[in-house]
């Protein structure tokens, strides 16, 4: 069990665990979840967490096919520029690996901006905070949870 898991169950927040065997030589772990569970990937969304220029930490959730504009998330952050966090930040501000982060149950709760696209769909998938655990659930309950912002990023 993973936090987000048990964050899910104690909030009593519909939601399907998949599972697939993650091969260790893999870094492209959202694509490798699409492949494995045979999933739409506009459906499957990877969980980035970026460094503004004052050093502040964010969260950006974005489907796995796409590159986040980094000028237009800067904007939407009201920073002028915006990078990808070093990992021991990733892992000390949400308490997750690259490659396992889960947007939900993090150490700090982190400003957290949801791609506009999720809400097209009735399920959406995201890290279950362990490399080859994916987490099925409501885009809508996914921002309530992270108290989240829809963007175009």
């Amino acid at each position: 069990m993973t936090p987000a898991i048990l964050l899910l169950e104690k909030l009593n927040i519909p939601f399907t665990v998949l599972s697939y065997e993650h091969d260790t030589t893999n870094t492209q772990f959202g694509n490798e979840a699409v492949e494995k569970l045979d999933l739409n990937s506009a459906q499957v969304f990877k969980t980035l967490v970026l460094e503004t220029a004052d050093n502040a930490l964010v969260v950006a959730i974005t489907p796995v096919g796409q590159q986040v504009n980094l000028k237009q998330l800067a904007q939407v952050c009201r920073t002028k520029k915006i990078h990808m966090a070093e990992p021991h930040k990733v892992k000390n501000s949400t308490g997750y690996i690259l490659g396992g982060v889960s947007p939900l149950a993090q150490k700090k709760r982190l400003p957290t901006f949801v791609n506009t696209s999720a809400i097209q769909f009735d399920v959406i998938y995201v890290s279950a905070g362990k490399r080859g655990l994916e987490i099925a659930l409501s885009p809508h309950d996914l921002i309530s949870q992270c108290n989240a912002q829809l963007a175009d990023f």
